[in-house]
């Protein structure tokens, strides 16, 4: 049994050598619409040689009776499931490592939090990181789920064609992880799906497929997104079920399907990315020496 390193909330178990890692980060709530942005990362971490490595301790952070842990029996005997923030080390057979956290956005002590979110970015090594997430839109869910991408680092920005953080208002955890990130100059980006407004349950695999397609385009670490393609399938065979029944609704579809195919825009290609992303790091590399 691994003996783990307590330091306030945050735990700490052996962390094994990772090949110039990326730490990955999605967490429950706002910014994880239909519950695309944490399925996703747990897509990679279950098909990945993976260990946990680190815990936030869900003690200090929650207000339990909004959020109540959850009674399971295993193997006869109770057990509480508590909403731990955990990380795991996942071993890919791509020439990098992955580094993927995820948890439920915390009710107290954000800046707290946050801090130890940067902690965990500086002690796995991660030479950059991104937070997943998927918002509702006005979007068709019979076309393409876009993910967009915006980074605080003008460089980072330019190099993966990203636009740069311009809301002002209100803010989810995933905005204060940024900001602490740009603080401290470690590169951060993020990655958002669209996941149609009027379908805002969970799951959606199609806004999780979309994420996983372009984490593998970005980082260059395969993610089997093929994988969920029957689950797409099926899922947008229910969606048009519901759809042809109502004529209000195929009509709003349309109409949304219409605003789409007149705003098409070119992405750069999947190796682009990874290749901007290596040149990147490579120049922050040595502007470190």
């Amino acid at each position: 049994m691994r003996d783990p390193v307590a330091v306030a909330d945050l735990t700490w178990f052996p962390v094994p050598a990772l090949r110039r890692p990326i730490l990955l980060m999605a967490f429950e709530g706002l910014f994880d619409a239909g519950g695309a942005a944490t399925q996703a990362l747990s897509w990679i971490r279950e098909r990945s040689d993976s260990v946990e490595i680190a815990r936030i301790d869900a003690e200090n952070f929650f207000n339990f009776q909004e959020h109540r842990p959850m009674a399971q029996v295993v193997d006869g005997e109770r057990t509480i499931r508590w909403p731990n923030t955990t990380v795991w080390a996942c071993r890919t057979e791509s020439d990098r490592d992955l580094v993927v956290m995820t948890g439920v956005e915390p009710h107290l002590r954000w800046s707290a939090y946050a801090g130890h979110v940067v902690e965990v970015a500086r002690r796995s090594r991660a030479e950059v990181s991104a937070t997943i997430g998927a918002m509702v839109a006005m979007v068709p869910h019979t076309r393409p789920l876009t993910v967009t991408g915006s980074a605080g680092n003008p460089q980072l920005a330019d190099r993966l064609g990203l636009g740069r953080p311009s809301y002002q208002g209100p803010t989810g955890l995933v905005g204060v992880v940024n900001e602490r990130f740009d603080h401290y100059e470690l590169p951060v980006l993020s990655l958002r799906a669209a996941v149609p407004h009027y379908v805002p349950a969970a799951p959606c695999p199609k806004a999780t497929r979309a994420l996983l397609r372009r984490i593998e385009q970005t980082t260059g670490v395969g993610t089997d997104y093929q994988g969920l393609d029957s689950d797409v399938t099926d899922w947008v065979r229910r969606v048009d079920a519901a759809v042809a029944s109502d004529d209000e609704s195929r009509a709003y579809v349309a109409r949304l399907e219409a605003q789409i195919d007149s705003n098409v825009e070119l992405f750069p290609t999947g190796d682009d990315l990874a290749a901007e992303l290596e040149a990147f790091l490579r120049e922050e590399n040595r502007e470190e020496e």
